[in-house]
């Protein structure tokens, strides 16, 4: 009988805050670096996602140059699945207080994800609301 195959990884959203505390500023969270590197997950990112990303990367206040921004870019985009989202994205089962928010769970809708991973308030008060 045939083994049955390495399991399928895990498929996540990561919002931009987690990425970027994996990328540069919480050691705790360099193992989603290595998770994401090693293929035991992979990031599902969009167009809409990675702009933010790198228009986040350029705040000041991280003194990342350009060298610094595309090194951890390298460490990130080449493990992600990338997914277009649709002109019509699909409508959320629950209101977003923050519209910046709702990119995340339209990609994590459409991508069909097994988790959206976020240290966000208002994405946490979602999954919590969609659980009662």
């Amino acid at each position: 009988m045939p083994s049955p195959g390495p399991p399928p990884c895990m498929r996540a959203v990561f919002d931009t805050n987690v990425v970027l505390s994996a990328l540069v500023l919480d050691r705790r969270l360099r193992w989603l670096r290595q998770g994401w590197a090693s293929g035991a997950f992979v990031p599902i990112v969009c167009r809409e996602t990675v702009s933010e990303l790198l228009r986040v990367l350029a705040y000041a206040k991280f003194r990342l140059d350009a060298a610094d921004r595309d090194a951890l870019l390298a460490d990130y985009l080449p493990f992600g699945g990338i997914v277009t989202l649709p002109n019509q994205p699909p409508e959320l089962p629950l209101a977003c207080r923050d519209r910046d928010d709702a990119v995340f769970l339209h990609l994590a809708i459409v991508s069909q994800v097994d988790a959206l991973v976020s240290g966000d308030a208002d994405l946490r008060v979602l999954a919590l609301g969609a659980q009662s």
